[in-house]
C-alpha cells in the first residue's frame, strides 16, 4: 500500500538535556532524524515525506536532506506550539493520497515490515498504530499507596508510526481544532470521531530517542545492525 509519511520534528531538547533540538544529535556521526528518514527513503511504498520543523532550523535541516540524498522529501512546514499543530500544518498542504503515516522523527528503528503491515490496515481500515505489549507488572497508587494491581494482558506501549485513511485523518485533525481538543496522540483524535483503530504488533527496538539514555541504547542497536550485516 503506497502511504505518504508527515514527521513531525521541531521539537526541543530539554528531557535530552540538549542545548538544540535532539533530532540534531548525532549517533555515530550521522543525526538521529537522518537515520529515521532513511527508513522512508528506502521504502519502495513511501511516495513522499513532509517535515514540520522549526522555522530558523528549515535551512539547516534541508541542508542535511540534501547532502544524504533523501529525495523523497516533498516539503517542509513550520512547526507549531504542539505536535498535533506540526502534524495539522503538514496535513494541511500535502496533497490527498490514499494513506497517511504520521511518525516520530525520533523513532530512527521502525521495522520496514511493520510500516508495511500498518499502511495496509489503515488502507483497509481506516487507521492502525504500532504498539507492543506491556512487560511489566503495572500498578496504581495513590498518595504513594498502592490501590491496585493492573491486568496487563490488555495492555499496550503506543508507538509510531500511526497510519490513517487520508480523508478521516484531515477530518479527525479539523474537528479537535475546531473543538479546541489537545490529544497526545493522532489516534486519539481518530477516537474522538468514534472510529475504531486497530493495534499492529511492533518490536521493542522501536524506541524514541527522548532521553540521554535513549543514546546509549540507540547506539547498541546500531552497533549490533551493523555486526549482523558483516556476517
Amino acid at each position: 500500500m503506497k502511504y505518504t509519511v508527515v514527521l513531525p520534528a521541531a521539537g526541543s531538547g530539554k528531557r535530552m538535556k540538549a542545548n538544540k533540538n535532539k533530532l540534531l544529535l548525532e549517533l555515530f556521526d550521522k543525526p538521529i532524524f537522518i537515520y529515521t528518514l532513511e527508513v522512508f527513503q528506502r521504502d519502495p511504498n513511501c511516495e513522499a515525506i513532509w517535515l514540520a520543523v522549526k522555522d530558523d532550523e528549515q535551512e539547516l535541516i534541508g541542508n542535511f536532506v540534501e547532502k544524504y540524498g533523501i529525495y523523497k522529501v516533498a516539503g517542509f512546514a513550520v512547526g507549531g506550539a504542539e505536535r498535533q499543530d506540526s502534524v495539522r500544518a503538514c496535513l494541511d498542504m500535502i496533497p490527498a493520497c490514499d494513506v497517511v503515516l504520521v511518525h516520530d522523527a525520533a523513532r530512527p528503528f521502525i521495522d520496514s515490515d511493520v510500516i508495511s503491515r500498518l499502511a495496509l490496515e489503515a488502507g483497509e481500515s481506516g487507521a492502525a498504530i504500532a504498539g507492543v505489549r506491556v512487560k511489566d507488572t503495572i500498578k496504581k497508587a495513590e498518595a504513594g499507596v498502592i490501590t491496585e494491581t493492573v491486568e496487563r494482558d490488555n495492555l499496550w506501549i503506543i508507538q509510531t508510526p500511526q497510519a490513517f485513511d487520508y480523508s478521516l485523518i484531515k477530518r479527525a485533525a479539523t474537528a479537535a481544532s475546531e473543538a479546541g481538543f489537545l490529544g497526545t496522540d493522532e489516534a486519539m483524535l481518530v477516537e474522538r470521531l468514534g472510529h475504531p483503530v486497530k493495534i499492529i504488533e511492533s518490536n521493542y527496538e522501536n524506541v524514541k530517542m527522548t532521553t540521554p539514555d535513549d543514546l546509549i541504547y540507540g547506539k547498541a542497536i546500531l552497533e549490533s545492525r551493523r555486526q549482523e550485516e558483516q556476517q
